[in-house]
């Protein structure tokens, strides 16, 4: 076997706890939050003086998780445009399950969570959406019809 398990996504947010607010109203736990510096981590991200705060989010079921990672040195840079759209090269969304979509998509958008076109269903099978969440991150939700 190559892998045991994914264990992550990272995100680098501006607002650490404005993304933190976001996933949690989502109903992520926070799990723990360290402020991460030194060699070694210069030498994971192959940048010198990273200085950096992170929070471990997990999912309710404890099997996923999502590392929101604020930059304090070096500083973070956007990517352009700063509102990519669906099509753009590299990490497209995360996605989660959820109970009642219209209510997660009505306590998100208090979070500034804006829904990047409308809610689409999928035969008898699932409602889905995406969400443009914190730093333009893409969240996908499904909700199960059966």
């Amino acid at each position: 076997m190559t892998i045991k398990r994914m264990d992550h996504v990272s995100i680098v947010v501006g607002d650490l706890d404005a993304a933190k607010a976001f996933f949690a109203e989502l109903g992520m736990e926070l799990e723990g939050e360290t402020p991460v510096e030194g060699p070694w981590a210069d030498q994971v991200n192959g940048i010198e003086g990273v200085r950096v705060d992170i929070a471990m989010m997990r999912t309710p079921d404890g099997h996923g998780k999502i590392e929101l990672t604020k930059f304090h040195a070096p500083a973070a840079f956007s990517a352009e445009p700063a509102v990519a759209p669906p099509n753009t090269l590299g990490l497209r969304s995360v996605m989660f399950a959820v109970d009642d979509i219209d209510g997660v998509i009505a306590r998100l958008r208090r979070h500034g969570a804006e829904l990047v076109h409308e809610v689409a269903q999928y035969e008898d099978v699932y409602r889905l959406c995406y969400v443009r969440g914190p730093e333009g991150v893409i969240v996908a939700l499904a909700e199960e019809l059966r």
